[in-house]
């Protein structure tokens, strides 16, 4: 099956968070519950709400890059 642009953007930015999961050892299934919640929650969305889509791509980013920080051990 093919995906539109924008959903690869959004299965590129989960894969993301799985990455970045893996780099914070015993808190690992923490950050993937925490993901695997956020986009569970974008699920209803309206598929052709390409702003709204848009929004949570750049707030997941932002999240993303404070999350992935050394300093950030855990997520709860």
């Amino acid at each position: 099956m093919k995906h539109s642009g924008l959903q690869r953007d959004v299965l590129s930015l989960y894969r993301k968070c799985l990455r970045v999961s893996r780099t914070k050892g015993e808190a690992r299934l923490h950050f993937e519950k925490y993901a695997r919640n956020e986009f569970e929650k974008a699920i209803g969305l309206d598929k052709k709400d390409f702003s709204a889509i848009e929004y949570l791509m750049r707030k997941g980013q932002r999240q993303i890059e404070m999350y992935s920080s050394p300093g950030i051990k855990d997520i709860r």
